[in-house]
């Protein structure tokens, strides 16, 4: 776990850690679709998010769900997401 820590021009492996207070600037924030990182009172300034391997394969597939007409399946799954609500499986 990480904690009270500034990360400033780093690249940061997200999968599987828990960060606690910790600012990021100016960082690539890398996921590879590993066990799902927990964030608690940090901030993010100017920060590149990465998704790898999993992550990207998922996130193709969402793409091409989106491009085959799963357009609304995906909007209420994003609206799912930014209401806080838990993801249908």
């Amino acid at each position: 776990m990480q904690s009270s820590t500034s990360f400033t021009r780093e690249t940061v492996q997200l999968d599987g850690e828990t960060f606690y207070d910790c600012d990021f600037q100016k960082c690539r924030l890398v996921y590879a679709g590993g066990e799902a990182p927990v964030f608690k009172d940090c901030r993010f300034e100017d920060c590149d998010w990465k998704f790898e391997e999993s992550a990207a394969r998922t996130l193709e597939h969402m793409k091409a769900v989106w491009n085959a007409g799963g357009k609304q399946q995906l909007q209420g799954l994003i609206k799912e997401i930014t209401s806080g609500g838990a993801a249908r499986s």
